[in-house]
């Protein structure tokens, strides 16, 4: 992984300097909160329902053990000894005291860790695929270019104050696992007719209160456009971008207003102006970063134990069978951690449980870990034989959840028990879901499945691309919550529809159990999963499911 030059460290010590005495004058009384949240915004400090919150950047998801101890002691010495993972692979802390924050930075930089940018209207932490480097459908390895863009978008002194925030993607998969189509703008890497690996950039993707799938801007530009090509689409979306209105200034409003060949064409001028300010050391850049993100020294071992255990172990089989995933080696494999155990909080790690994953990481897997935006936590790089080692360890730690994929493993925001912004709750709605189906063994029936639930019109849930999306609304004071369907989050990224009214809090889950039970009986065999079905049968029957109500006064 990328390790900080001398300017990385200078930079980040200086910035954390200038909060300090931010902090010191907000104190004070010096400077009023209107005139200090831009100045903790740009060091990703929010203000929430109880407290201030602290979004600390993972780039591109990647961190060792020595950055996942750090975050463990910040949980303890700062916060109430837990941190929660989000859909951009980022970690939030949820109460931390403003008096203590410059040192929370300060603990960060120790670590070549920061907050920068991971909130205000700029461009945020860059995200990429959490198997990135290790699985085996890849051209190459996303991460160089997603450093190379995060060098080149921080502290940007043309895009540090655009009309609202801006998202960037990086994969380099046909299996998208980074919902590059819902990002502002998505670099996808590919390969032309000739065989040359080049880009194919997406732009106008977004959730929120106007969903939208991006489009592809170009089918493919060569490595050395890279960066003039995304300047010039910053370029013109901060000059046409609209900032009238904060729900209509996202890039993706800005390209559906002007359309897509309009916006290429400015794009296109723009890229005529800049380019000849690129001499190359965007490219001379990319090929040093590069060397930080060599393959691990691949172990030379039998695989012995593995097949013994999993042949032996009912319990480690299920494990293996739903949290494991192919490595470009044969002799290894991805292990994904679930931070989803039935009733707990979805993405919340305690400290001792960040310890124990990078304990393991260190000893069992090239001490590498990832944070995917599915909020779980990976180690993809483990050695078969360490397998049942590893999963001995994670049941010890209560991180051994045997659910990666299924109905239990839901995205969820925060919600109303934290979010300034939220209309509903969603972390109890996502923990009584999956209690509930725990309950009644059916998760491994049902297979492939996910839910994602968001507590406000913003979507940080992004339950517009679940199979099942679950969206918390308020309604004269009362939380009503919507049902989207047939959502995709995937390389066919689909914005689900949405089934009809919404139920009222203590409805959800029992609407939620109807629709599986449609899904159970409609299904043509036990392959077929629900997104297959629903693609299959369309919204009708999974309706009536919902609303058993309707179909008996219409049938009266």
């Amino acid at each position: 992984m990328y390790k900080y030059n001398d300017f990385d460290e200078a930079f980040i010590r200086e910035r954390t300097r200038q909060f300090r005495a931010q902090v010191e004058r907000r104190i004070s009384g010096a400077l009023t909160e209107d005139e200090f949240r831009p100045l903790r915004l740009m060091n990703g400090l929010y203000l929430q329902l109880h407290a201030y919150m602290l979004r600390v950047a993972i780039p591109y998801g990647t961190l060792d053990s020595t950055k996942m101890n750090q975050l463990a002691f910040i949980a303890d010495k700062f916060d109430k000894g837990y941190g929660h993972f989000t859909t951009r692979q980022n970690i939030q802390y949820n109460w931390p005291k403003l008096t203590d924050v410059p040192d929370m930075l300060d603990a960060l930089a120790d670590v070549e860790m920061h907050a920068n940018q991971t909130s205000g209207n700029t461009i945020r932490n860059v995200t990429s695929d959490h198997f990135a480097g290790a699985t085996p459908d890849e051209i190459e390895d996303p991460r160089p270019v997603a450093e190379l863009l995060r060098q080149w978008s921080t502290d940007h002194p043309e895009f540090q104050f655009l009309g609202r925030k801006f998202k960037i993607a990086v994969g380099a998969s046909e299996h998208d696992r980074a919902v590059l189509k819902s990002h502002d703008v998505a670099v996808q890497i590919v390969k032309n007719d000739a065989g040359e690996v080049g880009y194919k950039i997406f732009v106008g993707g977004g959730l929120g209160r106007t969903p939208i799938v991006g489009q592809v801007l170009y089918d493919f530009i060569p490595r050395q456009d890279l960066l003039p090509r995304v300047e010039s689409i910053l370029s013109v979306y901060n000059l046409l971008g609209r900032r009238d209105n904060k729900y209509k200034a996202r890039i993706k409003i800005t390209v559906l207003e002007n359309g897509l060949d309009e916006f290429r064409e400015l794009a296109e001028k723009e890229y005529a102006r800049i380019r000849p300010t690129f001499h190359g050391a965007d490219l001379e850049l990319l090929e040093d970063i590069r060397q930080y993100f060599q393959q691990p020294d691949y172990l030379d071992a039998s695989t012995n134990a593995f097949d013994v255990a999993y042949d032996a172990d009912p319990v480690f089989r299920s494990w293996a069978d739903t949290n494991l995933a192919p490595h470009k080696n044969p002799d290894y494999a991805i292990a994904t951690i679930s931070i989803k155990a039935h009733g707990q909080t979805p993405g919340d790690a305690t400290s001792d449980q960040m310890r124990v994953m990078a304990d393991i990481a260190k000893e069992f897997g090239h001490d590498e870990l990832r944070i995917s935006h599915e909020q779980n936590v990976i180690l993809p790089h483990v050695h078969k034989s360490h397998l049942p080692a590893v999963f001995a360890r994670l049941q010890q730690a209560g991180l051994a959840t045997a659910n990666v994929g299924l109905i239990s493993d839901i995205i969820a925001c925060p919600g109303m028990d934290y979010c300034a912004l939220a209309t509903a709750r969603s972390i109890p709605v996502a923990q009584q879901i999956a209690t509930r189906f725990d309950e009644l063994k059916l998760e491994h029936e049902i297979g492939q499945l996910k839910i994602k639930i968001s507590g406000c019109i913003n979507a940080c849930g992004h339950h517009h691309v679940g199979h099942i999306g679950i969206l918390g609304l308020d309604r004269a004071g009362v939380e009503n919550y919507q049902i989207t369907l047939g959502g995709d989050g995937s390389e066919t990224t689909t914005i689900g529809e949405r089934a009809g009214p919404g139920f009222a809090y203590d409805e959800i889950v029992p609407a939620i159990e109807r629709l599986i039970y449609a899904y159970l009986d409609l299904r043509e065999d036990e392959e077929e999963t629900f997104l297959q079905a629903y693609r299959r049968v369309g919204l009708s029957p999974f309706k009536a499911a919902l609303y058993p109500e309707a179909k008996e006064k219409h049938a009266a």
